[in-house]
């Protein structure tokens, strides 16, 4: 699978400056390999503008007891009790992530190294969070390996157990995230890129934005119509 993407650069400063100015001009972090960020129809929400709507009340009613902890990055060999959630690294996770994103969209999409390599090499990997989802107190069914900084967060790569979970539980974990965000005080939630027809559910949030390869726009008929004249992949 290819994504679309109209640029590539590989950043050497870290700074939380200079990756905010990144992401502003539609660049977001990749799994390819440490700094490295594509420009692409990235697609975020400004939270202060954030409400939940009927719809996002509707999806979280669907899995009532959904829980959200974050935990940092990279994780540990030496398991420790969150009380009963991940911080170590586990092959499981790896297993649950490839069966997933196969599952979802096809063979040699996310292998398990790949997943291992996000979430213990910090000399390899972008990202700095990992959130956890469980139902009350139990062991996670679902994460998200994201990236987060003082003033935003870069919602990606989510997976969760296909079997044991929900009909609605990907868009459950997406609502759940952003509702922690705008509690947690951040400015913005970045979700990832609008390149398939299968993304308009992303539109249904309040405060939406998405970059126009020159700048940053509310227009959803726009996008909606790019999104309706191909299914498309790339550029």
């Amino acid at each position: 699978m290819k994504y679309l993407n109209w640029d590539q650069k590989t950043v050497t400063d870290f700074s939380e400056k200079n990756l905010r100015e990144m992401y502003e001009k539609g660049y977001v972090f990749t799994r390819i390999d440490r700094g490295v960020m594509q420009q692409t129809r990235s697609v975020r929400l400004d939270l202060s503008k954030f409400e939940l709507t009927s719809e996002n009340r509707r999806i979280i009613k669907k899995v009532p007891d959904l829980m959200i902890q974050s935990v940092d990055l990279p994780l540990g060999g030496a398991a420790s009790d969150l009380g009963g959630r991940t911080s170590s690294y586990d092959f499981t996770i790896g297993k649950l992530a490839k069966d997933f994103y196969e599952t979802k969209f096809g063979p040699g999409i996310m292998s398990a190294q790949k997943v291992k390599e996000m979430l213990t090499d910090q000399s390899k990997s972008n990202f700095n969070c990992l959130l956890n989802f469980s139902l009350n107190e139990n062991a996670p069914i679902g994460f998200a390996i994201v990236y987060t900084t003082p003033t935003f967060m870069h919602y990606s790569y989510p997976f969760y157990n296909l079997n044991e979970s929900a009909k609605d539980m990907g868009l459950a974990m997406m609502v759940k995230t952003i509702v922690f965000a705008k509690e947690s005080g951040l400015k913005y939630v970045y979700l990832g890129s609008l390149q398939r027809p299968t993304d308009t559910y992303k539109l249904q949030f309040e405060g939406l934005e998405w970059f126009n390869r020159k700048e940053w726009s509310k227009d959803l008929e726009e996008v909606k119509k790019l999104l309706t004249m191909s299914d498309m992949v790339t550029g």
